[in-house]
């Protein structure tokens, strides 16, 4: 069989990274609403604050069966290795997120148990980033194989480390929030709105430092990559990016710009993300595989790929058009105008 002339494991895991960063960002800020949701000052503005994503909240969560298609069909190994070792969090995130959307219907069709379905939605909301944010530390730490296959223990997950980051997405989710509440909101909701996204942008902080300090200290390599020479010089703007990211968002939470929040968040969530993928790369099964370890045959990723690549752009497309659609500032009463 002819060899393909471009090696595929590169642009299906543009595909993947792709998938997952649109997913942290899209149904993050969503989340983040859910998560901030109960603390709003009244029920008026907890309707507001609902009407805020009531038009796009479920699309957001197409990436998540993005990246987990992409990962199943380009990356199997790595598939049947992360699905086992993170069984419990996976399951928590998805029965969280199904309640959340159950919350999020019924407050509209059940008056009568308002106020539990506005605890479960954000109850949902909150247990679902916590969960993901297990996921992500775990991965972080990486897994116990016994050749191709997961030998941990089901409950490898619960670490300092994991629950630590658990902690800290329940920040970026929540600032994340704060900043498309701030965009879409008005007069005194938008002022809590900040008051919030100050909150949460102070545990962000606290939680980028340390676990950029800690992941280091796990494996050797990550130590390397960052503090040996010339690498440290070639990949100082990544911190220094952060930090100017960061004095943006404080200053931006603190004056009357309204995309300026969001925008920074996004920001420090992309960095973020990049530097993760300079710690781990080229590991997709951290510090056991990678990702042409990983890889399904070149036949399987060019048949996916066709698929892929008509879908991919049609997924933008929709998602970009009810943003589009859904412009301007939310209204308790009538939605949008």
């Amino acid at each position: 069989m002819n060899a393909p002339l471009i090696d595929l494991v590169w642009l299906w895991a543009g595909i993947l990274g792709l998938g997952v960063f649109f997913y942290v960002l899209l149904d993050g800020f969503d989340l983040g609403v859910g998560i901030l949701f109960r603390f709003a000052p009244g029920r008026e503005a907890r309707n507001l604050v609902m009407n805020s994503i009531a038009p796009i909240w479920d699309g957001n969560e197409t990436w998540l069966v993005l990246g987990g298609l992409a990962l199943l069909a380009a990356f199997p190994l790595a598939f049947a290795i992360i699905l086992p070792a993170l069984y419990f969090p996976l399951l928590i995130m998805l029965l969280a997120l199904v309640f959340r959307g159950v919350s999020f219907e019924f407050r509209y069709r059940d008056a009568e148990h308002l106020t539990f379905w506005d605890y479960g939605f954000c109850y949902g909301s909150t247990v679902a980033t916590f969960a993901q944010g297990l996921v992500l530390g775990s991965f972080i730490q990486g897994f116990e194989t016994d050749g191709r296959h997961f030998a941990g223990h089901s409950l490898d997950f619960l670490t300092p480390f994991s629950l630590l980051t658990g902690v800290a997405l329940v920040f970026g989710y929540g600032l994340l929030g704060a900043g498309w509440l701030i965009i879409k909101t008005e007069g005194e909701l938008q002022d809590w709105a900040r008051r919030q996204g100050k909150r949460c942008f102070l545990g962000v902080l606290i939680s980028i430092a340390i676990v950029s300090l800690w992941t280091p200290f796990m494996q050797d390599e990550i130590a390397r990559r960052w503090f040996t020479w010339p690498n440290i010089a070639f990949l100082s703007p990544v911190p220094i990016a952060t930090a100017a990211l960061a004095f943006w968002e404080w200053r931006a939470l603190n004056s009357r710009s309204e995309a300026g929040p969001f925008v920074a968040a996004v920001g420090l969530f992309l960095l973020s993300y990049l530097g993760l993928a300079i710690s781990m790369f080229p590991m997709i099964v951290p510090y056991q595989f990678t990702l042409w370890d990983a890889a399904s045959t070149p036949a399987t990723q060019e048949f996916m790929l066709l698929g892929t690549l008509f879908l991919l752009p049609i997924i933008l497309m929709y998602t970009g058009w009810s943003y589009w659609v859904f412009r301007g500032k939310a209204r308790a009463d009538i939605g949008y105008h």
